[in-house]
């Protein structure tokens, strides 16, 4: 016996048109929406809208090529002192300190002389004694000789007879004591140590009362009339700089000119210098050719309004290379990727191939590519195609450039 009772008519009408009803409210609403959200009005460039440029004028010049690279401040000479006698140290100079300067001959330190003084007195007067027995050997023999001749011996006496082996021996221990006292005055003179050349101190190992045995070491210490640096050369830098090579016969070596430069603080100094030499094989690791600059009396008066330059201290370096005739001098902010430039002429832009022979930060040099008189376009157009449109703000020359 089925219990479902027949819907009334509200209640069909509502299961039929409900879902319908639902359906338009939300068309409604979406429509709605629709019309009231905000539109993004989009504005495009006029397809005939020229590009607004400046441009350079293309001269052919000289231009003189600076290598920039970089090293580290090093000694010419460096040394190790060492004392030769043994004692302690009685007075060590002012000079004698991690940084101090000294002059050639200076004494750095003294060591307690009273032992060498008593062994040179020793040796002269056992000098004296040796000599008294050289002078009598030379007596004896003469006479040898005189009583031969005075007996009327027939023949020539032995060297036993004039006494010669004595005599000999007499020569030699006289040669001993003077090689002795030689030796005495020299280990005096060495409880004085000397500064072998005018320098500075790099360390300091011993002081006033310490003792000394032969072969301390005493300081560490530097050369002062000459500094150099080690600066790498990668190929196209050695290509473009007269390196000093006096191997070469029937010519004259040339020592291209260096600036060095160091930054102290916020303040920078330059010293001249100039390329002395190159090392002898090119770095194992980066490939690269050491040339070696020299700055001539660094701690001089010439330099005295500067600060000292310290060993192992980095500075950079500016060597001036070869001169390169009749070529363009670009900026190379106006060189784009894979060495094009965007080239007006007659309204359009035009993009061009160069040939780049040289580039630093600032300049690019090119000699094959581009033409005298032709407009290089200096506004950073990166994705300018050739054939656009454009027209001029202004026009520079290489005058106008400052180059």
């Amino acid at each position: 016996m089925s219990t479902n009772k027949p819907l009334t008519k509200f209640e069909t009408l509502l299961r039929y048109v409900l879902p319908l009803l639902v359906l338009l409210i939300t068309v409604f609403i979406i429509r709605v929406i629709m019309s009231t959200s905000p539109t993004t009005e989009k504005r495009q460039q006029a397809a005939d809208e020229p590009l607004t440029v400046e441009v350079l004028i293309l001269e052919q010049r000289d231009f003189p090529v600076i290598i920039k690279t970089n090293g580290i401040i090093q000694p010419r000479s460096q040394a190790s002192i060492a004392s030769q006698v043994s004692g302690t140290i009685t007075q060590v100079s002012p000079a004698f300190t991690s940084g101090g300067f000294f002059n050639a001959g200076d004494t750095l330190l003294t060591v307690d002389n009273r032992d060498y003084i008593i062994a040179v007195k020793i040796a002269s007067a056992a000098l004296i004694e040796v000599k008294l027995t050289l002078t009598e050997e030379q007596a004896k023999s003469k006479q040898a000789q005189r009583d031969w001749q005075r007996l009327g011996r027939e023949g020539k006496a032995n060297a036993l007879v004039l006494r010669k082996p004595q005599l000999a021996s007499a020569h030699a221990s006289f040669a001993s004591a003077q090689a002795q006292l030689e030796q005495a005055q020299l280990n005096l003179q060495r409880t004085q140590i000397l500064a072998p050349y005018a320098g500075r101190v790099l360390t300091k190992n011993v002081g006033i009362g310490q003792f000394v045995t032969i072969g301390s070491a005493l300081a560490d210490i530097y050369a002062t009339d000459q500094v150099e640096i080690r600066l790498p050369l990668n190929s196209q830098q050695q290509h473009y700089v007269q390196l000093p090579e006096p191997f070469k016969p029937h010519s004259r070596t040339y020592y291209p000119p260096v600036n060095i430069i160091a930054q102290f603080g916020n303040q920078r100094y330059s010293w001249s210098g100039k390329l002395t030499r190159t090392e002898g094989a090119l770095d194992a690791k980066s490939h690269q050719l050491y040339a070696v600059a020299t700055i001539e009396n660094p701690y001089g008066r010439d330099n005295s309004n500067k600060p000292a330059l310290k060993i192992g201290q980095f500075v950079s370096a500016e060597i001036a290379g070869k001169v390169l005739n009749n070529i363009f001098v670009l900026p190379t902010a106006s060189v784009y990727e894979g060495d094009q430039v965007i080239i007006f002429k007659d309204g359009l832009l035009h993009r061009k191939n160069i040939n780049v022979i040289w580039r630093d930060s600032r300049n690019t040099i090119v000699d094959v590519g581009i033409h005298a008189g032709e407009l290089l376009v200096t506004t950073p157009l990166s994705a300018v195609v050739s054939g656009s449109k454009a027209q001029l703000i202004t026009t520079r020359n290489n005058a106008d450039k400052g180059n």
